[in-house]
């Protein structure tokens, strides 16, 4: 009956393994093997040229284009970890108290998640940019009197990539909304009431129950937005029209732009291989900084 049992749980795992292996294991292998390839993607792999750790020399140490990307996706990923964070954190609070139509809210929030990402840069792209002469933003700033605000947003360097990271942000606050949500639902109400007869006030509360027993909570919803931030390029396309300008450039953007203009293909998995392993150290870090942050048990 032991071996039985023991069948019928690999039995009901296969099918997740195999489908784990086949879209993601054995891609990564194979992605992993072109990195050490001169590889046009034309050619059978056959016939490539085998160059080693040459591509990965080249990412690292002779390649600016690159490293302005990964700077690119750090920027917006500070501002998506704190002011997308926040802003989920605080319209889930407001939620989990007694307001009138909190459950309207609720759906109301999680509209921009869903929507296509495409499309959300599109519409953007026209309130923000001049597209026809039509610059919502700037006829409302000349509107109420702040023409001197007036701006090409996303044509400015030194303005684009923000404008991109608040974009971005309004699109995926939502997700982490609907995590904080559940996990201020989960903090059992005697503790406020305890409190509260204890004599703390509501900020007390908020700083001594809501925080702490928040944490891997946080830490959790940090960590998907470090990962869904880094990785965005769909928003950024329909933001940008599809031009991988240095100072809107991601490092998924890079990864094609290094197809789609050289055909260098065993250098765009070489960078695609690395820029995996820096997202799972990352990931990993913030793991073991949750793991020190969680309040110790008797």
């Amino acid at each position: 009956m032991r071996i039985k049992n023991i069948l019928e749980n690999y039995l009901f795992i296969t099918p997740a393994v195999l489908i784990f292996a086949i879209f993601y294991i054995i891609p990564f292998i194979y992605v992993f093997r072109l990195g050490f390839y001169d590889w046009d993607g034309i050619v059978p792999l056959k016939d490539a040229v085998f160059v080693g750790f040459a591509n990965f020399k080249e990412m690292l140490f002779q390649d600016p284009s690159w490293w302005q990307a990964m700077r690119n996706a750090g920027w917006v990923t500070i501002i998506a970890l704190i002011f997308q964070n926040a802003i989920a954190f605080l319209l889930a609070w407001a939620c989990d108290r007694e307001i009138k139509m909190k459950n309207f809210y609720r759906v109301i929030f999680f509209i921009p998640p869903v929507l296509s990402e495409i499309v959300v840069g599109m519409v953007w792209r026209f309130i923000i940019n001049d597209v026809e002469g039509a610059n919502m933003i700037n006829r409302m700033l000349t509107a109420i009197g702040l023409p001197n605000l007036v701006h090409s947003w996303l044509n400015d360097p030194n303005t684009a990539l923000t404008t991109v990271a608040i974009v971005h942000s309004w699109k995926g606050f939502g997700w982490g909304f609907l995590i904080f949500l559940a996990g201020l639902q989960a903090i059992p109400s005697e503790l406020y009431e305890a409190a509260h007869i204890d004599g703390a006030n509501a900020w007390r509360s908020f700083k001594n129950i809501t925080v702490p027993l928040m944490m891997p909570v946080i830490i959790l919803v940090s960590i998907l937005t470090v990962l869904g931030t880094m990785q965005a390029f769909v928003l950024i396309i329909g933001l940008v029209g599809g031009e991988f300008a240095g100072h809107t450039s991601v490092p998924v953007l890079r990864i094609l732009a290094v197809m789609r203009d050289s055909s260098r293909f065993g250098y765009a998995c070489a960078q695609g291989i690395s820029f995996g392993t820096i997202l799972v150290i990352i990931s990993f870090i913030q793991y073991r900084f949750s793991k020190e942050r969680q309040p110790k048990t008797a």
